[in-house]
């Protein structure tokens, strides 16, 4: 029997009996949000550089997710952090950058490894909390209503119970059959959430593994999608259905909340796709007719993966002389497409009207 003050190394191994988590309901929103992954998926390349949509979405998710567990920056400060190499940034935007870090260091793997691994996961907390203290071997770890202080959740804590836990979820993970793997997403969040396998930084983790997941069982190619938002507007339900499974094994509920999860992002991201295009061909006919001299697309694509840029990242991107560079920035200025922003001794060129959409 679950009691939520009793650690939990009795938590079942995976997978859970098929009947209660491939319901008519769950696979019908599965269909649904498989369809709009797929769209995402085709729209992604109508972009003229897929990385303006990875770099805005990583930060993003990065920013939401941290924001989850009460760690709050802004994109301008992320973005400008990330220009200047984290020179003078506040602690809060530092720990967000560890997420985007910690993120793209799992995608580096994936795309390597072809799998996802438990070294693999114990190495994405590593890089997000800045540590090695590793899976947890003492006891004592609770999860606990902020208001209240009521314990809701106990996880494991005999270290070989967490060890077998996450050698099951490994298999899960890697494994291939004919259940839809956006059943299977829910089901192994809900299990590594469970397992709670590290001091801190568990959520962070989990929600890394989410999108690698995704790209694992190629429903997208790259980490574009930006769950997070969707777990902050509904956080409520997230943390009343994982108890819901906890104490009466209720799965469907769960495994619809996270699917729609993805099916709302997806949609959402798909918008975003057709923004940046729109403005892009805006910016590109502008910039055309206003400043023919200095247009080239190679230009304007970089403006567009890098919505902060220098004067030096031309030069070394564009291979022109710091001159050049400055001339093509001001002129763009003068237009009205970037405006200036003094950072200690620096100037920052400013992309504000993408900035704004990559907030939105």
């Amino acid at each position: 029997m679950f009691h939520p003050t009793q650690p939990n190394n009795a938590l079942a191994l995976l997978p859970p009996p098929r009947e209660k988590i491939e319901t008519v309901a769950v696979l019908r929103q599965a269909e649904r949000a498989a369809s709009a992954l797929g769209e995402l998926k085709g729209l992604a390349y109508t972009l003229p550089n897929p990385d303006i949509l990875l770099n805005a979405a990583i930060l993003r998710e990065a920013a939401a997710s941290s924001e989850i567990e009460n760690i709050v920056t802004t994109q301008d400060r992320l973005y400008q952090a990330l220009l200047l190499k984290g020179r003078e940034a506040d602690p809060a935007t530092k720990e967000v950058l560890r997420y985007r870090e910690a993120l793209l260091m799992g995608f580096r793997f994936l795309k390597e490894k072809g799998f996802l691994s438990t070294n693999a996961i114990v190495s994405i907390q590593q890089v997000l909390e800045a540590n090695s203290a590793g899976i947890r071997r003492l006891p004592g770890t609770a999860l606990r209503n902020a208001l209240t202080g009521e314990t809701l959740y106990t996880p494991p804590d005999d270290h070989e119970c967490i060890l077998r836990l996450l050698k099951n979820l490994e298999e899960y993970l890697n494994q291939n059959d004919d259940l839809s793997p956006l059943i299977r997403l829910a089901v192994q969040h809900y299990q590594f959430e469970s397992i709670h396998p590290f001091y801190d930084g568990n959520g962070r983790t989990g929600r890394i593994l989410n999108v690698l997941f995704l790209i694992l069982n190629g429903l997208i190619d790259r980490p574009v999608l930006y769950l997070s938002k969707y777990i902050i507007e509904h956080k409520a339900d997230y943390y009343r259905l994982l108890q819901e499974v906890h104490v009466h094994g209720h799965w469907e509920a769960w495994i619809l909340y996270m699917i729609r999860a993805v099916e709302t992002t997806a949609r959402e991201t798909i918008g975003k796709i057709v923004e940046i295009n729109d403005l892009f061909h805006q910016t590109t006919h502008k910039v055309k007719l206003e400043k023919p001299k200095i247009y080239s697309k190679d230009l304007l694509e970089l403006l567009f993966v890098q919505p902060y840029c220098r004067i030096e990242m031309l030069v070394e991107q564009l291979n022109v002389s710091r001159p050049t560079a400055s001339r093509y920035l001001h002129g763009l200025c003068e237009i009205g497409v970037l405006r200036t922003h003094r950072v200690w001794k620096e100037t920052l060129f400013i992309h504000q009207a993408l900035l704004q959409r990559l907030k939105g």
